[in-house]
């Protein structure tokens, strides 16, 4: 009975010698590698609290753009580009039923779109030396017909008043030079505080107008030489100017 307990413990103590050997002989494990510091660097840190919630991460929707803001770099839409203005018409003359507008009180003005526009034609016919390019500006005849309390006012008209703006056109003209049509227009000065109410019957008229005088056509000629030219007698027709005298009333 005594030997086979020596025998037991013998081979316990052998195999726990065992069990040590292998154990120290074993190596360690390597550590982990260290973290680069490009690495380290992208990973958030620990000890910083997460940022508060602001109103644009809220679930309001964000402000609308201002008006006048450019909304994109995106090319503009058609209806941006400038548009052709319509081509210009001369205030109507006659009735649908062919008979002559009457006259009206309203003063004439020189800020109107018409008036800039006769302005021009007056101006170019100058330079062109064609009187008829500034036919709109003249008085028309259809007016003057109810105007003046003469007997055949339209052969007056044509006979006197329209040859003489002829002969005026032609006049002013040879004044610009050699290179007439490089002469420009700066505007017309129209003097109007001696604008006048002319009652019928003050001027041989049986209709009343406005009238103003020695006005001037002003700009420069093609070497820059100021050019002043009398525009001598402007009355008016339902509202708008109209050219009776270029220069002089004779």
């Amino acid at each position: 009975m005594s030997v086979p307990r020596i025998l037991l413990v013998s081979l316990q103590l052998a195999f726990a010698g065992c069990v040590s050997a292998a154990s120290t002989s074993s190596p360690e494990p390597a550590p982990p590698p260290a973290r680069s510091a490009s690495a380290s660097a992208s990973l958030p840190t620990t000890s910083s609290p997460p940022a508060p919630a602001t109103a644009a991460s809220s679930s309001s929707p964000a402000p609308l753009p201002s008006a006048t803001a450019p909304l994109s770099s995106a090319p503009a839409p058609a209806s941006s580009e400038p548009r052709v203005a319509p081509p210009q018409v001369e205030p109507p003359l006659r009735a649908d039923d062919g008979s002559v507008l009457p006259q009206t009180d309203e003063r004439p003005t020189t800020q109107s779109p018409v008036f800039e526009r006769r302005t021009r034609l007056l101006f170019d016919a100058i330079l062109r030396d064609d009187p008829s390019l500034a036919r709109p500006f003249f008085f028309p005849v259809e007016a003057y017909e109810q105007v003046k309390a003469i007997a055949k006012p339209a052969r007056d008209w044509q006979y006197r008043l329209w040859r003489n703006f002829e002969r005026d056109v032609h006049e002013y003209h040879a004044k610009l030079g050699a290179d007439a049509q490089s002469a420009t227009l700066d505007r017309i000065e129209v003097r109007e505080p001696s604008v006048r109410w002319m009652k019928p019957n003050s001027e041989g008229n049986r209709i009343g107008y406005y009238r103003v005088t020695r006005s001037a056509i002003v700009g420069k000629k093609a070497d820059g030489r100021p050019l002043r030219l009398e525009l001598t007698s402007m009355i008016s027709w339902r509202g708008e100017w109209y050219v009776v005298h270029l220069h002089g009333f004779r």
